[in-house]
């Protein structure tokens, strides 16, 4: 009972640290100090100021809003300015021409009735004097008068109006045909003129005048003249109207037209010793500057983006075929190394308020991506890219609150990514410097590039200043990174090449400990690992990784090193004298032997569970054979086979199958390359039918490129020795004794 809580303990820890909760409570933990962090990049900075106070320093606009009652003014001076829109009716002059001849007409008309009625009064005279019975009545001239004046009157003002003299009136019916033709004519001509211009209400006096000065006649009597000008003077009417649905139309359309007022973001709005007038101080309100009120809207949209950022890293972080997807200890890592990161980029964008040119491209954002390309892999440093500079480009807004600092947004993120191509997966000291400096190169060409394409070029001096803080800025990161790698790798468990250079040196004590108590096992280690190695490079894994597990992978070894056979050397095999279930059970215990002396000497996981993965449940076949030839009933193979797991990983794999191809091929007798090739090719048949390769994800395509690359590197070891001459055959075979 006093063991059991230890190992309850070990395994509630475990289940804790895997548990999916702990990932989202990371990823949490990031969107608060983010949206922190942020904040001051967002909200605008309150002013406590009153009007007719004057400003102690310039304020900008920290967005750009619209300034609607500017926006009205404006618009209602426009209206204003459009006057009223007139129409040219072009067709009133045929009107009043029209109205000229039926006046003359009509004076013909009733010219020639009174003609008639005289001619039958002469009639009925003549038949007076003939017959003394009829009596006429005749009229006398003055009432003939004014009767044609009346019909004339009501007749012209059912059509016109009665604006016509009785002088003008008898003055035409008093004249000849011909007179009457010639003054419709010039009349009608003079009203033509006048009317084809343009005649508003304004001009109407005017254009009276004109046509009469127009008509101007010697053949005719002046009193003819004078009803003709009367008659002209009459006809002309306004052409040029008021349209008040046009001018309705047009205002309309101009105050559409008119562009809203903006006060724009980064716009000065009052400069430094400047008083307060009303309109400053409602600009100020208008951007929410003043104390005043709470707005709301900057706290939503700050948090929505925050949600937005992290829900794309935990995406990345559950979709993509990195560690992160299921290694929880990675994630912490990552996870302080991206708070890491974005503190670095909101301390320099605080430093930028000490007002000196550049210094903001001092920040050493690549330290993140080279992290990352180190611990974890490229891809990561190479998706945090993105995500950095859009954080970076909101830290640097320093002249407006809530906007997108594109220029550094680009900067770093040219930064960070050409760390993590120029970098690589090497952790070498040198490997790092010389990024270091590839990455002050992109920095310098990056500053360059944006200055250049301002507007207004600056100096040589100011880019100096550019240009030295962005080669600062990949020195302090390559230093940063050579810093912090160390602890990353104690403090997580990571295996980098540096560490697994040191694991590989021979004198590490378990090393030692191998090559003293089991030298045939530290034999077969060495020759396993150059197998795997050029395995594991050819599909594209970790080759240095893959050496180092198979040098560590019989540890267990040690702990009963002549039960395997590697190990006896002129001594009997302990095997014949026990039974075959106790052989099994002697020799699938030393992975987990192994396994547990690794982590007793805080060796990394992965060296750890290839160690305790090597053998996957393989089935131990010598020793199952013999027991069912001793037994009279045919026992189970299960009780034969290592207990697993299955490797998980390819590396693991390739090791499986090295271990397995050295420990055969050193049984072929006079090896040769198609004896090899054939059984290396069994070997890996025989395990992929007996499923030890399902859960690591190695392809067909993989196993024959590890099968061709053991087939080489073991071609290498077991080469042709040379046959020399018969008379020298002692001295040949002296010299092939000492090869081998």
């Amino acid at each position: 009972m006093g063991k059991s809580k230890p190992i309850d303990q070990y395994q509630w820890w475990k289940r804790l640290r895997e548990s999916r909760y702990i990932r989202f409570t990371l990823l949490a933990i990031m969107g608060v100090l983010l949206y922190i962090l942020m904040l001051g990049n967002i909200i605008p900075d309150k002013i406590d100021i009153q009007l007719s106070q004057a400003i102690e320093q310039d304020i900008r606009s920290p967005i750009t809003v619209e300034h609607k009652a500017a926006t009205e003014e404006r618009r209602k001076e426009a209206v204003a300015a459009i006057g009223p829109v007139y129409d040219l009716k072009q067709e009133y002059s045929q009107n009043q021409v029209g109205k000229v001849t039926d006046i003359f007409e009509l004076i013909r008309q009733v010219a020639a009735d009174y003609e008639a009625e005289q001619e039958d009064l002469r009639k009925q005279q003549e038949e007076l004097e003939e017959g003394e019975e009829l009596e006429v009545e005749i009229p006398s001239e003055e009432e003939v008068r004014e009767e044609q004046l009346a019909y004339i009157h009501e007749t012209l003002a059912i059509g016109t109006s009665n604006d016509l003299s009785d002088e003008t009136i008898v003055t035409l019916l008093e004249s000849s045909d011909s007179q009457l033709q010639i003054a419709q004519e010039a009349t009608a001509n003079a009203v033509f003129d006048i009317m084809n211009e343009q005649i508003s209400i304004r001009d109407l006096g005017e254009k009276k005048d004109q046509v009469e000065d127009s008509i101007d006649l010697p053949t005719l009597s002046n009193r003819l003249v004078n009803a003709m000008k009367e008659i002209a003077s009459f006809a002309i009417i306004p052409n040029y109207i008021y349209d008040a649905d046009q001018t309705e139309q047009l205002r309309q359309a101009t105050a559409e037209s008119i562009e809203p007022v903006l006060i724009r973001e980064g716009q000065l709005l009052v400069k430094e010793g400047e008083i307060v007038n009303h309109d400053v101080y409602e600009q100020l309100r208008l951007v929410g500057l003043l104390d005043d009120e709470i707005n709301l809207y900057p706290y939503i949209g700050l948090a929505i983006l925050v949600i937005l950022i992290m829900s794309v890293i935990g995406y990345h972080i559950n979709e993509a075929k990195t560690s992160l997807q299921h290694n929880n200890s990675h994630l912490v890592m990552f996870t302080l190394i991206f708070v890491l990161t974005v503190i670095l980029l909101k301390v320099f964008s605080l430093l930028e308020s000490l007002a000196i040119t550049g210094l903001g491209y001092a920040v050493p954002v690549s330290v993140g991506a080279m992290l990352l390309t180190l611990l974890l892999t490229k891809r990561v440093a190479v998706f945090m890219s993105f995500i950095l500079a859009i954080i970076g480009s909101i830290f640097f807004n320093q002249e407006a609150a809530g906007s997108f600092n594109f220029t550094y947004g680009l900067y770093l993120f040219f930064s960070s990514i050409s760390a993590a191509f120029f970098l690589g997966e090497s952790n070498q000291v040198s490997r790092i410097l010389r990024a270091g400096m590839y990455v002050s190169l992109v920095n310098i060409l990056t500053v360059v590039s944006l200055l250049f394409m301002k507007v207004v070029p600056s100096g040589w001096v100011e880019i100096g200043m550019h240009v030295g803080f962005a080669w600062l800025s990949a020195f302090i990161a390559a230093v940063l990174t050579l810093g912090l790698l160390p602890f990353f790798e104690a403090g997580f468990g990571i295996i980098s090449t540096t560490k697994l250079i040191e694991l590989s040196n021979p004198n590490h004590p378990l090393l030692r400990k191998i090559l003293t108590e089991a030298p045939g096992t530290y034999h077969h280690s060495v020759v396993v690992g150059n197998l795997a190695e050029s395995a594991s490079e050819a599909i594209g894994e970790n080759g240095l990784l893959a050496r180092v597990a198979s040098y560590y992978h019989d540890l267990g070894k040690t702990k009963r090193p002549h039960f395997f056979i590697e190990n006896q050397m002129k001594m009997d095999n302990p095997h014949d004298k026990i039974s075959p279930q106790l052989s099994t059970t002697i020799i699938t215990a030393h992975p987990y032997d192994g396994a547990d002396m690794l982590r007793e000497h805080k060796m990394p996981k992965e060296i750890i569970d290839i160690a305790e993965q090597h053998h996957g449940t393989s089935l131990l076949k010598f020793f199952y054979h013999k027991a069912n030839q001793d037994s009279e009933t045919q026992l189970p193979e299960t009780q034969f086979r290592y207990p697993g797991p299955k490797s998980q990983t390819k590396v693991g794999s390739i090791v499986q199958i090295a271990d397995s191809v050295e420990a055969a091929v050193r049984s072929i007798s006079k090896p040769t390359p198609d004896k090899i090739v054939n059984l290396v090719r069994k070997i890996i048949k025989d395990k992929l039918e007996d499923g030890q390769f399902d859960e690591s994800d190695l392809t067909l395509r993989e196993l024959d490129q590890v099968a061709i690359s053991i087939c080489e590197t073991l071609k290498g070891t077991f080469h042709q020795r040379i046959e020399y001459p018969d008379d020298e055959k002692k001295k040949g075979d002296k010299k092939n004794e000492n090869d081998d």
